[in-house]
């Protein structure tokens, strides 16, 4: 199920009409109930193998009795196919659904279905027997494509409400059963400003706007956000695999929100409990978690550009705990503590968020930056820049008294990260 860092729905004309009225974010439009159940968020590209991933989502669901309800809307519809009727070329909702389905049965499911909402199918959100259906499921998994095709199918538009079907889901939530999803899967998950699309240079250089744009680079947002099932942080997905965090940044800012969940690919950020003061995640998978912490951060804008100071870094991988009710991140149970002892000065980044215009960007460049200081006992900064002039930005992590940093037995190098701020400064 590749994605696509440039993706565009065919929806982006109709969706700027439409935000003057879902201003009001989704956490005041549907009643927040008691959540006995659990949330697993992967960042995109989850691969057919994850067995962890894959694994824990079904365990949540079941173990062996485990029945997925998988739902893709998120995908064109076969009308939009051109490969529909191609089983090894096609990429719409109903065959990326079977694709689904066939892996959660592969990795232990008693039962995986395609749940028949997209495009083609919208009037099926308020079926009776499609909310049967749901009824009967113990899990549900929302693939990638397009977060805002969610929002079309499965939200009665203006009012953004419920569907029969999201309130179904919404309430099996909250008596336990596991909500997973993928890339635009995940991003739907979250509350208010949902992210619409945007590069982090230009989500620097011209801030963001409420708004589903032709643009890709153009960093929008839906203010009235997505399902509402996560309120403790802003969600981005892809994140440094696409260098991100910038427009993550931006947007928190801009928005009000203090903290952004950076999820990545083929890992995902497993929340029990999700809006209650007993929340808790954990990290499983290859890749980790970025949390960005804006409590103290500042912001300025002059004639040079947009400036932020103050924020804080920090990174997860696999088997950590964050506890947001208390800002707190444990690591795992054996990794130990790193002592810095090389001298070796942190390399020189040209490149902090990974550009679409550069051929030979690197992902995760801000993350190998944030490695290389919490290693060497030599430098107490490290600054990276953007790819593009005009403004260029310099991205500045500052080691503080608090910084830790942990390896785990099967990593070289730093593997969980704690204590690193953040600037950004135009130069």
């Amino acid at each position: 199920m590749p994605g696509s860092r440039t993706r565009r729905s065919l929806l982006a004309a109709t969706v700027t009409t439409l935000l003057a009225a879902l201003a009001v974010p989704a956490a005041e439009a549907v009643p927040r109930p008691a959540v006995a159940g659990s949330l697993v968020l992967v960042g995109g590209g989850l691969k057919a193998d994850n067995k962890a991933v894959y694994g824990e989502i079904i365990k949540r669901a079941g173990d062996s009795s485990a029945r997925i309800g998988v739902l893709t809307a998120a995908s064109v519809p076969a009308s939009r196919d051109p490969h529909a009727d191609d089983p090894d070329r096609c990429s719409n909702s109903a065959c990326n659904g079977a694709y689904y389905a066939s892996l959660f049965k592969q990795h232990g499911a008693a039962d995986a279905q395609w749940i028949p909402i997209d495009l083609d199918h919208i009037a099926n959100a308020d079926s009776d027997a499609v909310v049967s259906q749901v009824n009967s499921m113990t899990g549900f998994f929302f693939g990638g494509g397009d977060q805002y095709r969610y929002i079309t199918t499965l939200l009665h538009g203006d009012a953004h409400t419920d569907s029969k079907v999201l309130a179904a889901i919404r309430a099996k939530l909250a008596a336990g059963a596991v909500i997973a999803g993928s890339s635009a899967g995940a991003q739907i998950m979250g509350g208010r400003d949902m992210v619409t699309g945007g590069e982090s240079y230009q989500a620097l250089r011209d801030g963001s706007a409420p708004g589903y744009f032709d643009d890709p680079t153009r960093l929008g947002h839906l203010p009235a956000g997505g399902f509402g099932f996560l309120h403790s942080g802003l969600l981005d997905t892809h994140t440094g695999a696409y260098g991100r965090e910038g427009r993550a940044l931006r947007l928190a800012s801009d928005t009000g929100h203090t903290r952004v969940y950076g999820l990545e690919e083929n890992t995902a950020l497993v929340i029990d409990r999700p809006g209650t003061p007993a929340e808790t995640a954990t990290v499983k998978g290859t890749q980790g978690l970025t949390v960005l912490d804006l409590r103290r951060a500042r912001t300025r804008t002059t004639t040079a550009g947009w400036s932020l100071s103050g924020a804080s870094y920090t990174y997860l991988t696999d088997g950590d705990r964050y506890f947001p009710q208390a800002w707190q991140a444990l690591p795992a149970p054996g990794k130990r503590l790193l002592t810095a002892t090389t001298e070796t000065p942190v390399p020189a980044n040209t490149d902090v968020f990974c550009s679409p215009d550069n051929i030979g960007g690197r992902p995760y460049s801000l993350l190998g930056t944030a490695r290389a200081l919490v290693a060497t006992r030599t430098q107490r900064t490290a600054t990276a820049h953007t790819f593009e002039t005009g403004p260029r930005f310099t991205v500045t992590l500052t080691r503080t008294t608090q910084r830790r940093a942990w390896v785990g037995d099967s990593r070289s190098g730093p593997a969980t990260i704690i204590g690193l701020t953040i600037a950004i400064a135009p130069h």
